[in-house]
C-alpha cells in the first residue's frame, strides 16, 4: 500500500494503465502464440512436402546409403537424378533444409547452405547424427537444436532398413516472431501513453465533482465554529446532491450534517444568549433588593434611636425585600437542581385536592378575579413530588391572576388522558398572550415588559419553573393562546 499514490485520482489512473497494460500484455501473449503456431504448421506442410520428394527419390531407386554428390558434378552422377529440377540440390531439397541418411551400412547427414551465392553442403557432425537417431519413425514433427546449424523442425521415417531425416530451419519463423514481438512492445507502450494521458483527463474531469464537495467541506472548516453566531454556511451546489450517483450521495449527506451542524450551533448561540441574559436579569433581581436592603439599613443606622417608628417601618422594609430576595434565590436554586437532573420525590399526589386549595387560595389572594373548577366526580392520583406539583397549578393561577385583568374568568381543570395519563390545565379569557412573547413564554425571565418594571409583580422564573418540573416528572407542557381564550395545558403519566 505504501507504493500506492496518495491521492484517489492518482491511483484511479494507475489502474486504468495498470489494466490496459495487462490487457496489452494478454493480447500480445495470444496473438504471438496465435502466429508462432500458424507459422509452424506452415512449416511443417513445407516438412512434409520436402519429405515427400526425398521419398520419391527413393521410390525411383535413387540410392541413399552414401551422400549424394556435392553440386557441380556432371549431371548423372550418382545423388544426381536425371530430370532433376534446376533448383533442386540432391534429392530434390531446397537451399536451407536438411537431409540425413542413418543405416547399418552407413549414416551421414548434410544441410544445404550458400556458399558466395552458390548452394554447397555443410555436413553434420557425429553429435549431431547421434542426436538424430533417437527420433522415432513416426513422420510427426519435432524441433531439435543441432549445434552449428540452431534450431530445425525435423521428421523421421523408415526407409527399409535405415531411417531417412528430413528438416527445415526454424530461423524465419523465429524471426518474424521477434520482428511481431518488437511491434507489439512499441505499439503497447505508446497505447499505454495514450491510455495514461487519457485517464489522468479524464478522472481528474470526473473527480472534479468530488473535489468541489471538499472545497464546501474545507470552507466550513474553515469557519469560527468555537463561538459566536455562525448564521448559514456554507453548501454543497445542488448538482452535486444527485443521489443517484455517489458523489451526489456524498454531496447530499454533507448538506444534511451541515444543516444539522448550523442547527446545533444557533441552539448554543440561543442558549450562550440566554445565559448572559439570565445572569444579567438574575443579577438585576438580586441587586434591587440588595440596594433596598442596603438603604433602609442606612436609615435606620442614621435614625435609631431618635425615630422609633421609622425603624420599625425600615426593618419591615428589609424584612420584606430579604424575603422576595430568598424566594428568588429559591427558585433559581430549585432550576439549578432540575436542570442537573437531580431526583425530585417520589409518592402518590391526589391532583384533584392540589388544584381545590390552588383556586381556593386564588380566590383569596384575588378576590376580582372568577375563579372556576372543572374536576371529575372521583379523586385522580398521579406519582410525583406534591410540593412541586402544587407549585406547579399555583404559578400558572399565578401567572393568569397577574396578566389578566379584574373580573376575568380563570378555570382550573383535571381530566383522564386520551392513552393514559392525566391533564392538568388552566385556562382563561383575558386578552392573551402578546405574539411577540408567546414562542419563549418558558424561557428564564422571559417577560412581556422589558424594562425590568414590576407592574406585573413577577421577575420571568414561573413558567421556566414550572416548565422543568413538568418535565422533571416526565410530563409535557403546552399553551394556545389568542384574544379571549388562553389555555395552559399539562400532561403529566399516570
Amino acid at each position: 500500500m505504501r507504493l500506492l499514490p496518495a491521492t484517489l485520482t492518482a491511483r484511479l489512473v494507475v489502474t486504468a494503465v495498470a489494466l490496459v497494460a495487462l490487457v496489452s500484455l494478454l493480447i500480445g501473449g495470444a496473438a504471438t502464440a496465435a502466429i508462432r503456431s500458424y507459422l509452424t504448421d506452415q512449416l511443417d506442410a513445407d516438412l512434409a512436402r520436402s519429405a515427400e520428394r526425398a521419398s520419391d527419390l527413393v521410390a525411383r531407386g535413387v540410392p541413399l546409403d552414401e551422400p549424394p554428390a556435392p553440386p557441380g558434378e556432371e549431371p548423372g552422377g550418382r545423388g544426381d537424378p536425371a530430370g532433376r529440377p534446376d533448383d533442386d540440390i540432391g534429392f530434390g531439397q531446397r537451399v536451407g533444409t536438411l537431409t540425413a541418411y542413418l543405416g547399418d551400412g552407413g549414416s551421414w547427414g548434410n544441410v544445404i547452405a550458400l556458399d558466395e551465392g552458390r548452394a554447397d553442403w555443410a555436413e553434420l557432425s557425429d553429435d549431431a547424427l547421434a542426436e538424430l537417431e533417437t527420433l522415432r519413425s513416426d513422420g510427426d514433427p519435432r524441433t531439435l537444436t543441432l549445434d552449428g546449424f540452431g534450431d530445425y523442425r525435423v521428421r523421421a521415417e523408415d526407409v527399409g532398413d535405415a531411417l531417412l531425416v528430413s528438416g527445415l530451419p526454424l530461423d524465419d519463423v523465429e524471426d518474424t516472431v521477434g520482428n511481431l514481438i518488437a511491434y507489439e512492445l512499441v505499439l503497447s507502450l505508446a497505447g499505454i501513453g495514450l491510455a495514461g494521458a487519457a485517464a489522468w483527463v479524464l478522472v481528474r474531469r470526473q473527480m472534479r465533482p468530488l473535489r468541489d464537495v471538499a472545497s464546501t467541506a474545507h470552507a466550513v472548516a474553515g469557519l469560527p465554529l468555537s463561538s459566536g453566531e455562525i448564521g448559514v454556511t456554507a453548501r454543497v451546489p445542488e448538482r452535486l446532491t444527485d443521489e443517484r450517483t455517489e458523489v451526489g450521495q456524498v454531496g447530499a449527506a454533507l448538506n444534511t450534517l451541515l444543516g444539522h451542524v448550523e442547527s446545533a450551533l444557533d441552539d448554543r448561540h440561543r442558549s450562550e444568549q440566554q445565559v448572559r441574559r439570565f445572569v444579567a436579569d438574575a443579577s438585576h433581581e438580586l441587586r434591587t433588593p440588595l440596594a433596598v436592603i442596603s438603604g433602609y439599613a442606612e436609615l435606620s443606622r442614621r435614625t435609631y434611636p431618635h425615630d422609633p417608628e421609622r425603624l420599625v417601618e425600615s426593618m419591615a422594609k428589609v424584612q420584606v425585600e430579604a424575603a422576595r430576595m430568598g424566594s428568588l434565590v429559591e427558585d433559581l436554586l430549585l432550576l439549578a437542581r432540575l436542570d442537573a437532573g437531580r431526583p425530585l420525590e417520589r409518592g402518590s399526589v391526589d391532583l384533584t385536592r392540589l388544584v381545590l386549595e390552588a383556586v381556593a387560595d386564588s380566590r383569596v389572594v384575588a378576590p376580582e378575579h372568577r375563579w372556576s373548577l372543572d374536576l371529575p366526580g372521583e379523586p385522580v392520583e398521579v406519582t410525583g413530588d406534591e410540593q412541586r406539583l402544587h407549585q406547579v397549578i399555583s404559578n400558572l393561577l399565578s401567572n393568569a391572576r397577574r396578566h389578566t385583568p379584574a373580573g376575568t374568568h380563570v378555570t382550573a381543570g383535571v381530566r383522564p388522558a386520551r392513552g393514559g395519563g392525566v391533564v392538568l390545565t388552566v385556562t382563561d379569557d383575558g386578552p392573551g398572550i402578546d405574539p411577540e412573547l408567546a414562542g419563549r413564554v418558558f424561557e428564564r425571565f422571559a417577560r412581556g415588559d422589558s424594562s425590568r418594571t414590576r407592574t406585573s409583580g413577577g421577575v420571568g422564573l414561573g413558567l421556566s419553573l414550572v416548565q422543568a418540573i413538568v418535565e422533571a416528572h416526565g410530563g409535557t407542557i403546552s399553551v394556545a393562546s389568542a384574544p379571549g381564550a388562553t389555555c395552559f395545558e399539562v400532561t403529566l403519566p399516570a
